[in-house]
């Protein structure tokens, strides 16, 4: 075999790799069954908006909870298009996607050469039947300062624990430019478990089967949460930015080991499922697509000079966990070795992104990273999260040290994870909660996880006393809104009423600001 022929094949192949990708097809594979059902019971989804286009994502399921979503193994075409206007009356771009069986007959169409900062409309058809329509902004223009963006932030929604009622407000807010999802999109355990706290268990809706492992179980898991109509809503309203966190895979997970001890080489077969279905259902590119060593999901993006968003993957690449006791298994218990919250390539790209005049710096990411001492009132020594950057603090000094090497004072971190608000700072010296501020931090409460909630979860009234670089803490269900102009950010915390009924009321539980050469927030 001569290198010419060598070489001609290895094109080939790589031509079908990006066919695969690009939803390219033989023309002899179109030519497929007509369905009996609407396909489109999934919704729409926009994500990851550029200033030239965006990600627009849908998934063929006419049954969605039936194998395979009721869809017949073989390649569809599917048709799109976006307009300037709702009623489809100018119509700017068109064209045609393959969803294939090997992607769940997912959709993922990167829509480039729009015009920067302004809405959009778009929307799918397959033979007679379309799609609801979906509405996304395109971001700013590189090197342009828009006066304002307008971001929202969710995650954490359990379909056991609760309504999905805050995305239906969030649909309508009308002016949002982007949602930050911070994961926990889905969760993964068997119907009927529900959530217990604080004695009661909370059991709203059931989950379908036991838990989740394989490729079929996560989509159906997917499109179980996707036919709810309120989180279609918010799909449909606004483009997301998604990222992940321990339960679209396993509660917990860190890297190649899961919280029950099963072998790596095992566990990851789990984590792979798990991360394909994340991409089929998410409105991501190509670039986040799951190979057989993982993903890359932690990405960039610009809004003009205004903000820089570093969107973090703190779970693919972390070491485990360390034991918050000796006794506990499945842990690491070399308190005093290295630890790796990002892993060091991500490290460095997130060193490399924040050398930058971007007016803020908005790291988006998933676990509380300032400390959160949860000491009883009459222990003595600090009660830190393993899981958090509190049980990283070595990667937690690196990030430390490299925004106060480059003289950041622009830093936002954005954290979810833990089902409730907190707004404070990360001190300089995590040892010492009274030293100087170097990032403002929102921790963002949970859509639907831990049920109806109060103002403080039972226990922990006394966590703002020993916690003084934590200003504010709520234990109600909600999402963050973050308002952002170049001389002042300001956050707005919603909560909905209740969760365990459907119709939540919103409210706007508290407001802070900040300036960009001051970050510590403001309650106003």
């Amino acid at each position: 075999m001569n290198a010419r022929l060598v070489t001609r094949r290895q094109l080939l192949l790589g031509a079908g790799g990006l066919a695969l990708l690009a939803g390219m097809a033989p023309r002899s594979l179109l030519a497929a069954p007509r369905l009996n059902a609407n396909p489109f019971t999934l919704g729409v989804a926009a994500g990851d908006p550029l200033p030239d286009g965006f990600v627009i994502w849908t998934r063929l399921a006419p049954e969605p909870l039936q194998q395979h979503g009721g869809m017949p193994m073989t390649p569809m075409q599917v048709q799109w298009e976006i307009a300037e206007d709702e009623h489809f009356s100018r119509v700017v771009q068109r064209g045609a996607h393959i969803a294939r069986p090997e992607l769940g007959h997912s959709v993922h169409v990167e829509v480039a050469g729009l015009a920067a900062q302004r809405p959009y409309w778009y929307r799918f058809h397959l033979d007679d039947a379309s799609s609801s329509i979906g509405r996304v902004r395109t971001a700013p223009a590189a090197g342009s300062t828009p006066d304002a963006l307008r971001i929202a932030v969710a995650g954490c929604q359990h379909y056991e624990a609760g309504y999905f009622s805050a995305y239906q407000h969030l649909a309508n807010d009308g002016e949002l430019d982007a949602l930050f999802h911070y994961g926990d999109y889905i969760y993964e355990g068997k119907a009927g478990k529900g959530v217990t706290l604080d004695g009661r268990k909370i059991m709203v809706r059931e989950h379908l089967g036991e838990e989740i492992y394989d490729l079929a179980d996560y989509r159906r898991r997917y499109a179980q949460y996707k036919s709810d109509t309120d989180l279609q809503a918010a799909h449909a309203a606004v483009a997301f930015i998604p990222s992940f966190d321990d339960h679209e895979v396993d509660n917990n997970w860190a890297g190649e080991f899961d919280q029950d001890g099963t072998p790596p080489e095992a566990f990851l077969l789990r984590r792979a499922a798990a991360l394909q279905a994340w991409y089929e259902n998410m409105p991501v590119r190509r670039a986040q697509l799951a190979r057989p060593h993982g993903l890359s999901m932690h990405r960039r993006l610009d809004y003009g000079q205004l903000l820089r968003m570093h969107v973090l993957d703190t779970r693919s690449h972390r070491s485990d966990q360390f034991c918050g006791k000796p006794e506990e298994p499945h842990c690491r218990t070399d308190v005093d070795g290295e630890d790796s919250m990002l892993g060091n390539a991500q490290q460095q790209w997130l060193q490399q992104g924040l050398d930058n005049d971007a007016r803020w710096n908005l790291i988006a990411q998933q676990v509380v990273c300032m400390p959160l001492d949860r000491r009883r009132p009459d222990a003595t020594e600090p009660a830190l999260s393993d899981d958090g950057w509190d049980g990283y603090p070595r990667s937690r000094a690196r990030l430390i040290q490299a925004i106060q090497q480059r003289g950041l004072r622009n830093v936002v971190i954005a954290t979810g994870d833990v089902h409730q608000h907190y707004v404070g700072h990360l001190p300089s010296n995590p040892q010492d909660l009274a030293s100087a501020a170097v990032a403002s931090e929102f921790v963002c409460t949970s859509i639907s996880s831990n049920g109806d909630g109060g103002l403080l979860r039972k226990g922990q009234e006394h966590y703002l006393a020993q916690n003084p670089h934590i200003s504010f803490n709520n234990a109600q269900r909600g999402y963050q809104i973050f308002d952002i102009r170049a001389d002042r950010w300001s956050t707005e915390l919603k909560v909905v009423d209740r969760v365990e009924r459907p119709g939540g009321q919103l409210s706007t539980v508290a407001r802070f600001q900040l300036s960009p050469d001051r970050p510590q927030p403001e309650r106003i």
